[in-house]
């Protein structure tokens, strides 16, 4: 499992940091940590066009739990 905590980061580096993991196939589980609200749609976006499933657990801070399919 990896980690990213991208908070206080504005899009589109969580993304890019996000897809950058995914496209790496070295995790089967990604948690990204994200204060951003865009960075929330679009790293779902692009799990979900990776063929990765995405869990969001919202609150002061959001976390993104992303599992290959």
């Amino acid at each position: 499992m990896k980690n990213i905590d991208t908070r206080g980061l504005s899009c589109p580096q969580p993304m890019l940091m996000a897809k950058k993991a995914m496209e790496a196939g070295t995790d089967d589980r990604i948690v990204v940590l994200t204060d951003c609200g865009a960075s929330v749609e679009n790293i779902s976006r692009a799990a979900k066009q990776l063929k990765w499933e995405v869990s969001v657990t919202a609150g002061d801070e959001t976390k993104i739990e992303l599992s290959k399919k």
